[in-house]
């Protein structure tokens, strides 16, 4: 899987129906956040919550945080 970081990706990814899975960190800004969980419900996309920014980056393989990132499938 590959992993589209930062909010103006990952809902990019939603509108397109190309996210499986939404990672959201908890310490993100919370308009942020309810922002891309109101389109993740619309759009039927599971939502999982990371407990850091930080966290969250370390998991997408970046060396900086990120409040959001959209799991998709990789392109063969």
């Amino acid at each position: 899987m590959q992993y589209a970081v930062g909010s103006k990706q990952t809902a990019r990814m939603v509108e397109q129906r190309k996210a499986v899975r939404v990672y959201v960190a908890q310490d993100a800004d919370s308009q942020m956040k309810e922002t891309i969980v109101r389109l993740c419900k619309t759009a039927g996309v599971p939502v999982q919550w990371i407990d850091t920014m930080k966290n969250l980056g370390e998991t997408c393989g970046i060396d900086v945080g990120a409040a959001m990132a959209a799991e998709i499938p990789d392109i063969e």
